[in-house]
């Protein structure tokens, strides 16, 4: 999609409160309307018709103050991007031969220069298009030529989710190398494999991290298709039928100019990598908080990512684990709301779309900051190597491989397994081999080569 490098462009209401002195009770405002919480100069300004606008040839007079802030874009991490494919755009005018080559450098110095000054952005402002064109001046006047809000934004928003899927892969694959590297240290650390909470088998620790290895690998995958969902350029397209001034076509322009400004396929692509991602990070959180516990004792948290009681002095709480577990929900939640909002919109483009940005917006940083604080909190526990040794010496965790011992001397499984269930009820259950022995004879995909497979999971994360 892009044709330039990424290096080039930088990025209440009123109340009362009762003075007496009964319990306090907040009450409307007794009468006028509720204006919305906009400071009065910008009110001011809007009343007096001096917002920026790209339609305000067509409106007569202004807009209501309150509809200017229920309409306003908060759309402020778009501006790298917008400016990127105005760049785009502004070669593809030059080409075109609607600019000159001294607009072209006026306009590439005044995006580079805009990109990295994001707080030039006013509240009078509809939205980042509207601040690029009007910090641009007169030369900006001419660069929305051939184009739309429509596609614009589809391109800043392709470029933003692009760079969110790159980001994420590269923080998932820093915790994913801790993971690893956690697995190899204790690749022969005996521990209870579990199903339904109920222990099962014996396995090593690092078989058991190496489930979530395979899980992040799964993750690097979806984060990988909702980049390539998002790497096509709408540019071209227009408001929804393309133009007649005969521009250039950009590299991987989308077929069809409807579907073009219509499309937001690419953001529920990376919000369903993002809810999948914390879906995973959460049964992380929920097994160290297990681990954690004095009931189990497996692991202690390390202090840096932990947190105490404000009352009880003696408690270390896993915060963290707990809190990604909490935004799986809300990760969740993100997705649901986007598809809920495209479900039912007719082509092409509906302000309805505003709604596409601030979940995509507030999944990023979640994601950021959520797979920065696991990888500490990851890279810092520490095993209580004691606790699972004795957990794993329970001997009723060989009793499959008992079990399968019979089946191995020509005794149907059906009845090996009535016979060892027998002897669990009646408590005669005595294994002869050990957990250790049980673990060395189940080879991949079982926890008998965890070196090899941690070796085999350290280059798909590109480790040498």
């Amino acid at each position: 999609m892009r044709a330039t490098t990424r290096g080039s462009l930088g990025r209440s209401r009123a109340t009362t409160r009762s003075s007496s002195r009964r319990a306090r009770v907040w009450r409307p405002r007794p009468s006028g309307r509720n204006l919305p919480r906009i400071s009065p100069t910008v009110s001011r300004e809007i009343r007096n018709n001096r917002t920026v606008t790209l339609w305000s040839g067509r409106v007569g007079g202004s807009l209501d103050p309150a509809v200017w802030e229920f309409l306003h874009a908060d759309d402020a991490e778009l501006l790298p991007y917008d400016c990127e494919a105005s760049g785009d755009h502004a070669r593809r005018l030059y080409a075109a031969g609607l600019l000159s080559e001294e607009e072209l450098a006026e306009v590439a110095a005044g995006l580079t220069e805009i990109a990295r000054d994001p707080g030039s952005l006013l509240a009078t402002d509809e939205d980042v298009h509207s601040a690029i064109e009007r910090r641009l001046g007169p030369v900006g006047r001419k660069i929305h030529a051939g184009r739309s809000r429509n596609d614009q934004v589809a391109a800043a928003f392709r470029l933003y989710v692009l760079d969110a899927c790159a980001e994420a892969r590269e923080e998932l694959d820093a915790l994913a190398l801790v993971v690893l590297s956690f697995a190899e240290a204790e690749a022969e650390t005996l521990m209870p494999g579990y199903t339904h909470l109920q222990r099962g088998q014996p396995v090593t620790l690092g078989h058991h991290l190496l489930a979530w290895a395979e899980m992040l690998d799964r993750d690097r995958t979806r984060f990988a298709a909702a980049r390539a969902a998002a790497d096509e350029s709408p540019l071209g397209a227009g408001a929804l039928a393309g133009s007649t001034l005969g521009l250039p076509s950009p590299p991987d322009q989308m077929r069809n100019s409807i579907d073009a400004v219509s499309d937001r396929d690419f953001a529920l692509d990376y919000l369903y990598a993002v809810a999948m991602l914390f879906q995973h990070l959460s049964r992380f959180g929920e097994e160290i908080v297990l681990w954690a516990t004095s009931e189990f004792g497996f692991a202690r948290l390390p202090e840096n990512a932990a947190t105490g009681s404000s009352m009880m002095p003696q408690k270390l709480n896993p915060d963290v684990a707990e809190l990604v577990r909490g935004k799986a929900g809300t990760a969740i939640g993100r997705l649901a709301g986007l598809l809920a909002t495209v479900k039912g919109l007719p082509l092409a483009y509906d302000r309805d779309l505003q709604e596409d940005k601030p979940p995509v917006f507030a999944a990023r940083r979640d994601t950021r900051l959520a797979l920065r604080a696991m990888t500490v909190l990851v890279s810092g526990l520490e095993v209580n190597r004691e606790r699972l040794a004795a957990a794993v010496a329970d001997p009723l965790l060989l009793a499959t491989d008992v079990a399968e011992d019979l089946v191995r001397g020509g005794v149907p499984f059906r009845e090996a397994h009535e016979r060892v269930a027998a002897s669990v009820r009646d408590g005669s259950f005595a294994p002869p081999g050990t957990a250790r022995e049980s673990v060395e004879s189940r080879p991949s995909p079982g926890p008998g080569n965890v070196a090899a497979a941690v070796a085999a999971a350290r280059r798909r994360f590109g480790a040498p």
